[in-house]
């Protein structure tokens, strides 16, 4: 059993260094139709590095001529497939413009916008990148409104729109993390009017009632009756559009403290 495995083995390892050599003689070779063919090979087997090293030196040569689009198309994809994204979002997109009448046009657009999509980063960092690629996503939308491929753009747009909204909830969280309750109070009300529709609604809501309830409570007399029934109103809004909350026990015990705070000031 031992003996089998040992011949397996060196079989594989002689047919991987039998390619490796294939490719490094392919690669040093100045024959660029044979560049061209074993490009084309790797390129159809999904061997992406190998067949971008290769369309990489042959693309300047076939500048001009039949075959280029089909390279550059090739290589783009190539980059896309090793994750060099920035570079793929501009091959992609010098593609559109060196061959706009392609019938590969339209998916070089949407394969250029998917790049930024993939260059977009975690929520914690900056989010350039993220808007640069709803804008690209959205240029494809607008651009193919009838493509097989509006469903995924609209997806991703969608998911990229949410990452945008968890990282301005998270700056107005931080408000509230820090105690500037003022601050808080000002960007999570913003937030709440500018994302309607954002998933982060319910958070916002409650960070925004502990917020007012804190400034309510820690005020000067002259403004504390005020801030309590401010605070009273967005507990009332919050359980009117989430009855069933995941803040319900902790909204509950912070109406309790406000109504006896207003009672206790009316008194």
């Amino acid at each position: 059993m031992s003996n089998k495995f040992y011949y397996f083995f060196l079989i594989i390892l002689i047919s991987i260094s039998f390619s490796c050599n294939e490719f490094q003689k392919v690669l040093k070779n100045d024959d660029i139709k044979t560049k061209y063919d074993m490009a084309e090979s790797y390129y159809e087997n999904q061997e992406f590095r190998r067949a971008r090293r290769l369309f990489e030196q042959i693309k300047p040569k076939y500048r001009g001529k039949p075959q280029g689009e089909r390279i550059t198309f090739f290589y783009a994809n190539c980059l896309l497939n090793t994750k060099n994204y920035l570079l793929s979002a501009y091959e992609f997109e010098s593609f559109t413009k060196a061959y706009p009448l392609s019938e590969k046009v339209e998916d070089a657009n949407y394969l250029s916008a998917f790049s930024y999509y993939k260059l977009s980063p975690v929520h914690s960092l900056d989010q350039d990148e993220t808007n640069d690629a709803v804008e690209k996503l959205q240029e494809f939308i607008n651009k193919y409104p009838n493509s097989e491929r509006m469903s995924s753009a609209n997806e991703l747009v969608q998911e990229l729109r949410i990452k945008l909204e968890f990282k301005v909830f998270e700056i107005a969280k931080q408000y509230n993390t820090i105690r500037d309750y003022k601050s808080a109070i000002i960007v999570l009300d913003d937030f709440i009017s500018d994302y309607p529709g954002t998933p982060y609604r319910e958070y916002a809501l409650f960070y925004l009632l502990d917020s007012s309830y804190e400034l309510a409570i820690n005020s000067i007399d002259s403004k504390k009756l005020e801030r309590l029934n401010n605070a009273k109103n967005i507990y009332e809004e919050l359980m009117e559009v989430y009855p069933e909350s995941k803040y319900l026990d902790k909204s509950n015990k912070l109406l309790k403290t406000i109504d006896l705070e207003i009672t206790t000031f009316a008194n």
